[in-house]
Order: C-alpha cells, then structure tokens, then sequence
C-alpha cells in the first residue's frame, strides 16, 4: 500500500510565526502574548462597529461615576 503523507501544519504565533508552544498558546513566548497584549491595549488593534454615543451623561456624578440606582445609557439603534 502507498502512504499518505500526514498533513504536517504547525500552529504559527501570530506576533513572529514561530511555533507555538503549548504553555502560551496562540502563541510562541511569554514575550510574544505580551507584546499582543500591548498592541490591543495601545490601540493598534480595533474591532469593527459603529461609534459608541458617550454624549449621555446624565446618570453619572461630577466625578465622572455612575450614580447610585442609575443605569448606563441604553444601546440606540440606528435604524430607529
């Protein structure tokens, strides 16, 4: 009988491209999760969507709080 060849694919970091290792997987190195960590906090990534409306600030204090008992303004649909 003809052998198959075994699909041989390695999971790649998505920072280097190295081999991931198990212990950080997605990725290769505790350096690697860092440096995506800081990229998402920083901004350098953004997810799709629309805007967020922060112009309610009714229900917060003047020190920029949430009031006691009141609620975050509600998500408006655009299309309403």
């Amino acid at each position: 009988m003809d052998k198959v060849p075994v699909s041989t694919k390695v999971a790649r970091c998505p920072t280097c491209r190295k081999p991931t290792v198990p212990e950080y997987r997605p990725f290769c190195s505790k350096r690697c999760a860092d440096i995506d960590l800081s990229r998402w906090l920083g901004g350098g990534y953004v997810i799709a969507g629309s805007s967020l409306d922060v112009t309610d600030d009714s229900s917060l204090t003047d020190d920029g709080t949430l009031a006691p008992g009141s609620r975050p303004p509600a998500d408006r649909d655009e299309d309403s």
